[in-house]
């Protein structure tokens, strides 16, 4: 099952960086930038993260939430998020349920070897829980400022 524009987005919460949990209820009201992404800190990860953080305080502007999620352990996020100064949720997925649930832990093939992962894609998740923008298959380059395009259309 792929999710779509105008889909109700799956409900989540999960442990996030702090010690603290995030849930898209939590955030009912705002729009929602989830992006998900497959390790902390690994170059294509680690400047997709620095573009939201650099972009911030536009998000602000609309009172956007962002939060990005990976299956890596709180810890891990606390490391990542304190070394980059990252200002935003870090959701950590181990159970892997939200992965599933946005249809991103897929299938994937480097060098010839099928391994599952995590694929890089982001929702833009309106105040009432409507997918209002899916991006799959996100090449970092310039993802941020479409993102930013988007939920200023809201």
């Amino acid at each position: 099952m792929t999710l779509q524009i105008g889909d109700k987005a799956p409900d989540f919460t999960m442990p996030a960086d702090g010690g603290g949990e995030v849930s898209l209820a939590s955030l009912k009201g705002r729009p929602v930038v989830l992006y998900f992404y497959p390790r902390d800190d690994t170059p294509g990860c680690t400047t997709e993260a620095c573009g939201f953080r650099d972009a911030l305080p536009d998000f602000s502007k609309v009172d956007a939430a962002i939060v990005g999620v990976s299956r890596d352990t709180v810890a891990k996020h606390d490391k990542f998020k304190a070394k980059y100064e990252l200002p935003f949720t870090l959701g950590s997925d181990e159970s892997g349920a939200v992965t599933e649930a946005y249809g991103v832990w897929v299938e994937k093939s480097m060098y010839g070897r099928k391994s599952m992962g995590i694929e890089r894609a982001t929702y833009l998740i309106d105040g009432a829980g409507v997918i209002r923008g899916v991006w799959r298959k996100v090449k970092v380059k310039g993802h941020v400022d479409e993102v930013l395009a988007a939920v200023k259309l809201l």
